[in-house]
């Protein structure tokens, strides 16, 4: 239902390579003193061999946790004849508890992963996938099923804490590669979970039951393995220090220490002003204003609000077009194949983003536009698959570059607090958007005409983001019609100062004045 979150991460993170924080390197920010440091010892073979051995254990646990073969036939099995709920039910009274819970269970589960330092989260992220399916195995209800998306919410909100444990574990030289590790592990097993799902369905002919038994089972083991997991010593925010010994304390410190140093004895009434967390709250007001990081973080907000709700109804109107078979998860396999293909070229895509974003932000949000148009009219569920898949493509392609520009200038902390923001912003606009014309309390739209509210969604973004990027290329075709005709004019006559020495110049002809 939500799987493809995994992807980016905006789950804050979303979860995601590219969402790592910038190095700690100092020449990055010109910290001279910083960059002729000495390096940090190296660590023993014993720690290093156990090191690797956490970071191996993680991604395994990743791997795992992700197999939940049932989850691409939610949909169906409430529709079907096992659990017999109505597709108005199912639309307009099960899917948006999805939003809502995800909306109150993010900014908490932000918190308490940095205060408890992850494990505990990802714990509880494991007891609320036994709840979901313990549920969706004897639940007969609507409460029931409520509480299933209830408790599916929270598990999306705690997805933040596997994204973020790792870089608990390694230092700052490793977090691209371990990154890619972590992320790896977490589409291999969404992968292999829709495969093994719709293997189960298409050749073992399962009932939903039995499929919903093995992810049960699945889940348990998933559960298990995070009780295994090593505790880490340090957060990012309120336990960067803890455990650590004296000669790490320098290691350890955050950038914005280094950049923003705090004079010492400092009285008690100011101790909350100058924490990390405060710092990051007042740095936000010069990240807004920065263009590009303006720009990427309204496309976060705007574009992840549309394409996530079409993400948690898209289900729904397959099964509208076409009831006889369900192939959701073949469809999930190769769409999750697609994005991360595409994700992959984005690294490779050489443009000049500070000319050209708005543009090919503006072409993608149409073209996604013009996809939704086909989905919610076709009725060849070929087509509906065909266009479901390139439309996740075309977002993931953008999620690893909007991650980049917006990590690239910040520091971790600030990274990860403007990640966070985002992700609720996006959160709270889901929300507003599914209680206004999904939720049965408001209009409670069939599916088709929510299909059409999300191309016209889709639209005005498009606009939008023609306007803006008409604006940043007529400035900068001004800017370079001024350079050439002040380079055709050629270089200003200055006038030399007289110098103030009192000795005389010599002349051309060697006499003096």
């Amino acid at each position: 239902m939500a799987a493809d979150d995994l992807m980016d991460g905006s789950d804050g993170e979303k979860y995601v390579d590219l969402k790592t924080p910038p190095s700690e390197d100092a020449e990055d920010h010109g910290d001279a003193e910083t960059a002729t440091a000495p390096a940090p010892a190296e660590e023993p073979a014993e720690d290093a061999k156990k090191l690797k051995c956490s970071v191996i254990f993680l991604c395994f646990y990743g791997f795992m946790s992700s197999i939940r073969p049932g989850e691409a036939f939610i949909t169906p099995n409430l529709l079907s004849s096992e659990k017999n709920f109505t597709e108005v039910q199912v639309t307009n009274e099960i899917t948006p508890v999805l939003t809502y819970s995800y909306m109150v269970s993010l900014v908490p589960a932000f918190l308490l992963t940095d205060l408890l330092r992850y494990k505990p989260v990802l714990i509880i992220q494991g007891i609320s996938h036994v709840v979901i399916w313990l549920l969706m195995l004897l639940g007969t209800t609507l409460i029931h099923i409520q509480l299933m998306e209830f408790f599916y919410g929270i598990t999306m909100a705690c997805r933040v804490a596997y994204s973020s444990y790792i870089f608990s574990l390694v230092s700052p030289a490793f977090y691209q590669r371990v990154a890619g590790y972590s992320r790896s592990s977490v589409l291999l097993g969404v992968f292999t979970s829709s495969v093994l799902g719709q293997l189960c369905r298409s050749v073992g002919n399962v009932s939903y039951y039995t499929l919903d038994a093995i992810c049960l089972g699945f889940v348990s083991f998933g559960l298990v393995l995070s009780f295994c997991l090593p505790w880490p010593k340090r957060s990012l925010f309120f336990n960067r220090m803890k455990n650590q010994e004296p000669k790490e304390l320098e290691a350890a410190q955050s950038e914005l220490d280094k950049i923003n140093p705090k004079p010492g004895g400092l009285s008690s009434t100011s101790c909350w002003k100058d924490s990390v967390f405060v710092q990051m709250l007042l740095e936000l007001r010069n990240v807004v204003r920065r263009p590009n990081l303006r720009l990427w973080s309204m496309w976060w907000v705007l574009n992840s609000t549309g394409y996530y709700l079409v993400l948690f109804y898209v289900h729904i109107l397959w099964n509208r077009v076409y009831s006889t078979a369900s192939y959701n998860g073949a469809i999930e396999a190769a769409s999750t194949l697609l994005s991360a293909a595409t994700s992959f070229a984005a690294g490779y895509a050489k443009i000049r983003w500070n000319i050209w974003s708005e543009l090919v932000i503006c072409v993608i949000t149409a073209l996604q536009a013009c996809l939704l148009l086909l989905m919610g009219n076709t009725q060849n569920i070929w087509v509906c698959y065909a266009c479901y898949i390139l439309f996740r493509g075309f977002y993931q392609f953008l999620v690893p570059i909007a991650t980049f520009q917006i990590a690239s200038s910040l520091t971790k902390e600030l990274c990860a607090l403007v990640f966070g923001i985002n992700t609720f912003l996006a959160t709270i606009l889901k929300s507003i958007i599914n209680l206004i014309f999904s939720d049965k309390r408001g209009l409670g739209l069939d599916i088709y005409a929510q299909f059409l509210v999300y191309f016209i969604y889709f639209c005005l973004l498009t606009v939008l983001y023609t306007v803006s990027a008409a604006v940043v290329l007529i400035r900068h075709f001004r800017n370079q019609q001024r350079e050439r005709l002040a380079s055709a004019r050629g270089p200003p006559t200055e006038l030399s100062p007289v110098p103030q020495t009192p000795e005389a110049e010599p002349l051309s002809n060697g006499k003096s004045a």
